[in-house]
């Protein structure tokens, strides 16, 4: 086979996989998306473990902290995880304060906190199978192993539209006019026409820029997210926490209040902080996303300090934004066929944590295969992550 990557920036993985906070779970309530992550999580380890490519895995967890309210309307959910085989562990009380001392869990006679709506922590989940690698360490592995595969790469190529052609071309001008049958043909590029017997269109944010123009819908709308790093030593407590992980980092750890989130970057000594601010925040498509810097002054800042006080006054040394490919449907990935198309997308920020298992879908889609094996040998069918005989459960752990 003959398989090229077209790629619009100078290098792999430098669009919104370069923003990504590189952080995986299988802490999914969706069958569908749990088995795409766990088998994508075992490929990772194998990759590190014995293909010896160092994606600086760190396995430090998920936290997801809610008040008692909370924890009752989400127990049936993590009880679906905990059958599907997600290694869950719960934390009450005081157990939450001897794993992160800095963590604030109750704000009784507190007005500013009542005001802000915050809720208390009376309850940790903690997803054991849960971490973050390095996204630029990890795509380059890919590339090694696609470049030793012979596939080849063109980069600081721009794709402006696909081409549609008759499946049957006649040479009249017009074509193809409605009576034809069509199919896609390859893409136009900025350094002209590349013609391939299959189209694979796996391009996030901008996919619809190149589905809507020939008449085929994304079922992806963009959205904007940011992040916040900072380094201090008045963090150091939450790059040392106990009786969670082996790593000691803090887990990525998502706040009852807000869609405010924050995990430890281990490789560089570093907390980095998030918000998952959904209902207020536009979709739309940025061609070059950059953060706000009153978004955390304004908005995280007033959250973050009161769980974590050791924040007080700290403004991050750096930020960066990218957006999410976001399937509001259902939550979940799209592998969709098309003739001489394979459309992948609508991973909704999860799509790192899902990669290698959404691979191999969409190689089974185009070997024509009605079910594929995944690395950890479970089956999975490929069509249920299509459109037209899709079967996904809507997934309600999104962040």
């Amino acid at each position: 086979m003959n398989v090229v990557v077209v790629d619009r920036y100078g290098g792999a993985a430098q669009g919104n996989s370069a923003k990504s906070e590189g952080a995986y779970r299988n802490m999914f309530v969706s069958e569908t998306n749990f088995m795409l992550a766990n088998s994508s999580i075992e490929w990772f380890q194998y990759m590190q473990d014995d293909l010896g490519y160092d994606l600086k895995l760190h396995n430090v967890g998920y936290l997801w902290l809610h008040s008692r309210g909370q924890f009752d309307k989400l127990k049936g959910g993590y009880n679906r995880m905990a059958e599907q085989g997600v290694d869950i562990r719960y934390l009450e009380g005081s157990e939450i304060n001897d794993c992160i001392p800095d963590l604030v869990t109750h704000f009784d006679g507190d007005e500013d906190a009542e005001l802000m709506n915050l809720q208390n922590v009376d309850y940790g989940v903690y997803g054991k199978k849960c971490g973050s690698l390095d996204a630029d360490s990890m795509v380059k592995s890919y590339e090694k192993m696609f470049h030793k595969l012979g596939g080849e790469t063109l980069y600081n190529v721009d794709v402006k539209e696909l081409i549609l052609k008759p499946e049957e071309d006649l040479e009249i001008p017009g074509e193809p006019f409605i009576w034809q049958n069509k199919i896609i043909k390859g893409a136009r590029t900025s350094k002209g026409e590349i013609t391939s017997d299959t189209t694979v269109l796996a391009t996030g944010a901008w996919a619809s820029q190149l589905l809507e123009p020939i008449g085929l819908d994304s079922y992806i709308r963009p959205k904007k997210r940011q992040l916040f790093a900072f380094k201090d030593p008045k963090l150091k407590g939450l790059l040392d926490v106990k009786n969670l992980n082996t790593s000691g980092g803090l887990p990525l750890t998502i706040l009852p209040t807000a869609g405010v989130y924050l995990k430890s970057e281990l490789t560089e000594g570093s907390l980095w902080v998030g918000c998952a601010d959904d209902l207020g925040r536009k979709f739309e498509l940025e061609e070059d996303a950059q953060p706000e810097s009153d978004y955390y002054t304004n908005n995280i800042y007033h959250v973050l300090e009161k769980y974590f006080p050791c924040f007080n006054g700290l403004r991050p040394l750096n930020s960066w934004a990218g957006q999410y490919a976001i399937n509001s449907l259902d939550g979940s990935p799209i592998v969709e066929p098309h003739p001489g198309l394979i459309y992948v997308g609508g991973a909704s920020g999860s799509g790192i944590m899902k990669c290698d298992a959404i691979g191999r879908v969409a190689a089974g889609a185009y070997a024509g295969l009605e079910t594929v094996e995944l690395f950890d040998g479970s089956k999975f069918r490929v069509s249920d992550i299509g459109i037209t005989n899709r079967s996904v459960k809507k997934e309600s752990m999104i962040i």
